[in-house]
């Protein structure tokens, strides 16, 4: 009787190792199955998030040139009508985070600077040089320098940048509906992020 009652027992014992070993081989899988989501998810929306706009402008420009002392002096001027197109976007592809498989988090440590990249086109009008004061390469120059500049400030004026934020805002999003669909906590610089609304409220320290 006591080599059947022994017999079972370490039957037993046999079967919940094995059932253990299983268990913990299969919790293994689930994890790097996971693990391997949240990375292919990142790597999807490692695209450029992306808002146009387009500005126009016209600028009067003028240059006067001293001959002589101030005896003579020589002018040149010309209207300049610019249109310009205007992107804002994120390459998401330079996100860096984190992934811990043991606390099953996602840290994202830092989003990319927007970029802001300004096309103008210009057309100049009424173009009129005195013989000693020619328009040069130097004159074209400025205008562009100084055309940029204006349309610098209408960006940071206009609501482009904050548009821009928000397609941000909308990708994160992702990553917390994902790692809260696989029982995975979601942080961006140390913080826990849970709701959709706390990640609205991060818009103004993404940097």
């Amino acid at each position: 009787m006591r080599k059947i009652l022994f017999g079972v027992i370490i039957t037993l014992v046999v079967l919940f190792t094995f059932k253990y070993c299983g268990d913990k081989q299969e919790d293994k899988i689930v994890l790097k199955e996971s693990s391997a989501l949240i990375q292919e998810q990142i790597k999807n929306v490692g695209k450029l998030v992306v808002t146009e706009g387009h500005f126009s402008e016209v600028f009067t420009y003028k240059n006067s040139k001293e001959i002589f002392g101030d005896y003579l002096s020589a002018e040149k001027k010309a209207i300049v009508v610019v249109n310009a197109d205007v992107t804002v976007a994120y390459d998401l592809s330079k996100i860096e985070y984190k992934i811990d498989e043991a606390t099953k988090t996602l840290q994202i440590i830092s989003i990319p600077k927007e970029e802001i990249k300004i096309s103008p086109e210009f057309e100049y009008y009424d173009m009129q040089a005195d013989f000693l004061n020619q328009f040069e390469a130097k004159d074209y120059n400025d205008i562009k320098d100084t055309v940029k500049k204006s349309l610098a400030k209408k960006i940071e004026a206009s609501d482009l940048k904050s548009n821009a934020q928000n397609r941000l805002i909308s990708e994160l999003s992702k990553f917390l509906i994902l790692t809260n669909s696989l029982g995975w906590t979601l942080q961006y610089n140390e913080s826990t992020v849970q709701e959709l609304n706390e990640l609205q409220n991060l818009e103004g320290i993404l940097y």
